[in-house]
């Protein structure tokens, strides 16, 4: 077997950005939570006396339990600089709403953030989209995109 099984965000507050992705952009808890720690768990991470409380939610648009976005809080906890649109790595989460500038509004209200502007772009092949990168109330890079 082969398949794709989830993406992880390390939070500050992970219950709290656990109910944004609830709330805000329809994620479904699957029942999947954690507060793990043992001497299997410093090994896996390589950290002593490691300790991850969290759950995993299951992403928009699908009707089983993967893939999911697991949403963890470590102790101890490490603050790495900011993500940035261009920075190497992962980059974003991308999600396919109906309105893009409801959503946005819905994060904004929510504590997230905007990052450069809502742009409307038209394809060759006669496609039209909507698109906008914000960021969750952690930070965390999002994209919102419509397509017509």
């Amino acid at each position: 077997m082969f398949r794709y099984v989830h993406t992880n965000i390390v939070a500050r507050d992970s219950a709290k950005l656990i109910e944004f992705y609830k709330t805000v952009l329809h994620c479904k808890s699957i029942g999947e939570t954690r507060d793990l720690r043992g001497a299997w768990l410093d090994k896996l991470t390589s950290l002593a006396q490691a300790h991850i409380v969290g759950e995993h939610l299951c992403l928009p648009g699908y009707e089983a339990d993967l893939p999911t976005l697991e949403i963890f809080s470590y102790n101890p906890a490490e603050n790495g600089r900011p993500p940035q649109i261009n920075q190497c790595g992962l980059a974003h989460l991308a999600f396919e709403v109906d309105d893009v500038e409801e959503i946005l509004r819905r994060i904004l209200a929510a504590g997230g953030g905007q990052i450069g502007e809502l742009v409307r772009a038209e394809y060759a092949d006669g496609k039209n989209a909507v698109f906008v990168y914000a960021t969750d109330p952690e930070g965390n890079i999002l994209e919102l995109q419509s397509w017509s």
